[in-house]
């Protein structure tokens, strides 16, 4: 893990102590269940993308970490809650990072206001017809919008649910850090007609 990763890792640990930031049996091995995990999207990152939304960021997993390895792209890390917004803040200015924008809103505000992205991320946020529901609008702005999203074992129950609604490409890849998880790759989001 490099310097600036470990910065962020330490101040994870700190902040922990004083708010829920992950899940505190996660605490001892952060560097594979948050760093790695967040860092194997990388190679589903296109080198032409410029922006990256990344919704729920609760701790910064995966967005934070994403804009310390690709400070070409713009970063917005859209949180509802206040003290998660404020640990965000407190990583970005530690880490100089000037790719990174932090919006203390909810998803459904920011759709309005925010231009559509090229890539959009969750991990630990919502069910996948949730997700799509929340940011459709972007994704009919955008028709070359990717979701690279960090699922559970039930990622396959929720590619089921949502095709009852919305018709997408998606394409699967075990995860290099969790059993039973996988990382989803959707394109080509679009509701299905009544």
């Amino acid at each position: 893990m490099d310097i600036q990763l470990k910065t962020y890792d330490g101040l994870l640990k700190k902040w922990q102590r004083k708010i829920n930031l992950v899940s505190e049996s996660t605490l001892e091995d952060s560097q594979t269940r948050h760093f790695e995990d967040s860092l194997q999207i990388l190679p589903s990152l296109p080198k032409s993308a410029k922006t990256l939304y990344d919704i729920g960021s609760g701790a910064g997993f995966p967005g934070l970490v994403v804009a310390v390895r690709r400070p070409d792209l713009t970063v917005h890390l859209i949180e509802s809650n206040g003290k998660k917004t404020g640990f965000l803040k407190t990583v970005i200015r530690e880490l100089a990072l000037e790719n990174v924008e932090v919006h203390n809103r909810r998803i459904e505000d920011m759709v309005q206001e925010l231009a559509p992205p090229d890539i959009l991320t969750a991990r630990a946020f919502a069910a996948l017809p949730k997700i799509f529901d929340m940011t459709y609008d972007w994704a009919v702005a955008n028709p070359k919008l990717r979701y690279i999203l960090l699922k559970g074992k039930s990622a396959r129950e929720e590619i089921s649910e949502a095709l009852a609604r919305y018709q997408f490409d998606h394409f699967s890849a075990p995860s290099s850090t969790q059993p039973d998880s996988a990382v989803l790759r959707i394109e080509s989001l679009l509701k299905k007609t009544p």
